[in-house]
């Protein structure tokens, strides 16, 4: 049963890293951001949204976290 628990992770992570590759690949676009003055240079579009992706991923659990520990006191 574990071996088949690992098998079904190996193949969920493979099937997001194709996807993952094929998103980038397909928005080469280049794009320009600006916010308050402060700019970035200009980047294919995939760049700000995949950061996006990954800050959404590591905030939401700490922000989780955050508010558990705060609701036990």
């Amino acid at each position: 049963m574990r071996r088949l628990s690992r098998l079904a992770v190996v193949i969920f992570l493979s099937f997001l890293l194709v996807v993952t590759v094929m998103f980038v690949l397909e928005n080469q676009q280049i794009v320009s951001l600006a916010m308050f003055g402060w700019s970035l240079p200009d980047v294919p579009v995939a760049l700000p949204v995949l950061a996006a992706f990954v800050l959404g991923l590591a905030l939401g659990p700490l922000l989780g976290g955050i508010a558990r520990v705060s609701r036990k006191r």
